[in-house]
C-alpha cells in the first residue's frame, strides 16, 4: 500500500451550513484521517457562529487539531491573484491576511488556485512577478509558508500540470511548488462533459501521453501534495441549456461545481481514470507526501449526509484507489 498520509478538504466532509467546522475535523479524526485542509469560508462561518474574530477561531481550530490528534496542511482557496486587474498592493495585503491565518492554523501550505477570470493579465512576466513577490511574502516571516501551486482545467492562463510545472520552475523559489488535482488532469486531457461519451477525442492517448511526460519531466520535489477528485458523467450531456449552465461559466468550472464524488464512487456516477492518474503522480514518481480528498458532491448540500458519513466514504475511497494502484496500468 502507498505510504502516503490521507487529508480531506474541509468542504468535501459536508457543504451543508448546519454542519460546522470543528464537527467536521472531528468526523475526520474519528474515521482516521490524518489531515485537514481548511477551506477559509468554513473557518470564517465557525467564527461567526461562535461571535469570535477570524485570528480567534483559527487558533482553537488549531488547539482542537492539537488535542484529536489531525494535522492541518492547508489553508484554501487563496483565489484569482497572479495576474489579476486589482492593485498588486491590495492583493498582497490579503495575502497578508491569509498567511497570517495560515500560521496561526500551523497550515505549512497555502493553496493557491491558477486565476480563472477573463479580464486578467496574460503576460509572463506579470504573472511570474506576482507569484514572486506572493512566495517571498510567504517566506518573509516564521513559519515559513509554502504556495501550493494548482492549476484549474478551466484557467485563464495555467490550466495544465505542465504549464504550472513551467511556472513553478520560472518563479523559482523553494517555497513555490504544485498541488495536483485528478479532477482537473482528468477533465482536461480526457474528459468532457459535452460528450455524450463523458470522454474527449483520442482520450486514452492524451492521458497515456501526459502522464509519461509526467513521470519523465516533473521533479518529485516540487510536487507538494495531490488532491483526489473523480467526475460524474453527465446523464444529459453539457450544453447551456443543462440545468447547472451558467453564462460565461466553463463547462469544467460547472462540471467542478455539482458533480465530484470520491474516487471510484461508481454508485454516483464516477467516471475518470483517477487510478491511472494517481498511479503516476504517486507510485511511478515515488511520491509519499499528503494526499487529500477534494471533493464537490451537490449531495452534501441538505445536511442528508453528515461529516461521519463522509469521512468513512473518503477513506474507503483511498483504500479503494491504493488498491488499484498497485495494480496493472490500464493505459
Amino acid at each position: 500500500m502507498a505510504p502516503n498520509k490521507l487529508a480531506i478538504a474541509s468542504i468535501s466532509l459536508s457543504q451543508y451550513p448546519g454542519h460546522i467546522l470543528d464537527d467536521k475535523i472531528r468526523a475526520a479524526a474519528q474515521a482516521g484521517i490524518a489531515g485537514i485542509e481548511i477551506v477559509y469560508n468554513d473557518l470564517l462561518t465557525y467564527s461567526q457562529t461562535a461571535n469570535i474574530p477570524i485570528h480567534t477561531a483559527a487558533q482553537r481550530i488549531h488547539t482542537l487539531c492539537q488535542e484529536i490528534n489531525i494535522q492541518v496542511l492547508s489553508l484554501a482557496p487563496f483565489e484569482n491573484y497572479e495576474g489579476s486587474t486589482t492593485p498588486l498592493k491590495e492583493r498582497l495585503g490579503l495575502a497578508a491576511h491569509w498567511l497570517e491565518i495560515a500560521r496561526l492554523l500551523y497550515a505549512p501550505y497555502l493553496q493557491v488556485p491558477s486565476i480563472f477570470t477573463t479580464d486578467c493579465s496574460r503576460d509572463e512576466k506579470t504573472i511570474i512577478s506576482d507569484l514572486q513577490q506572493l512566495s517571498d511574502l510567504a517566506s518573509s516571516i516564521e513559519p515559513v509558508v509554502s504556495i501550493a501551486y494548482e492549476p484549474l482545467s478551466w484557467g485563464t492562463n495555467i490550466s495544465t500540470w505542465e504549464s504550472a510545472l513551467s511556472t513553478v520552475e520560472r518563479v523559482d523559489r523553494v517555497n513555490f511548488g504544485l498541488c495536483l488535482d485528478t479532477f482537473h488532469e482528468g477533465t482536461r486531457v480526457w474528459g468532457d462533459n459535452a460528450s455524450p461519451s463523458g470522454m474527449q477525442m483520442d482520450a486514452e492517448m492524451k492521458l497515456r501521453d501526459s502522464l509519461r511526460r509526467f513521470v519523465r519531466d516533473c521533479p518529485r520535489e516540487k510536487i507538494f501534495y495531490v488532491q483526489l477528485s473523480d467526475a460524474e458523467r453527465f446523464e444529459m450531456p453539457y450544453s447551456l441549456a443543462h440545468p447547472w449552465a451558467l453564462a460565461g461559466e466553463a463547462k469544467e468550472f460547472t462540471w467542478s461545481k455539482h458533480a465530484r464524488p470520491f474516487p471510484l464512487e461508481v454508485e454516483f456516477g464516477a467516471h475518470l481514470p483517477v487510478v491511472e492518474i494517481a498511479r503516476a503522480w504517486i507510485v511511478e514518481v515515488g511520491f509519499e507526501g499528503w494526499v487529500s480528498m477534494e471533493v464537490f458532491d451537490r449531495r452534501m448540500r441538505d445536511g442528508r449526509v453528515s461529516p461521519e458519513t463522509a469521512a468513512r466514504r473518503a477513506v474507503e475511497s483511498w483504500r479503494k484507489v491504493q488498491a488499484e494502484m498497485e495494480g496493472k496500468p490500464r493505459l
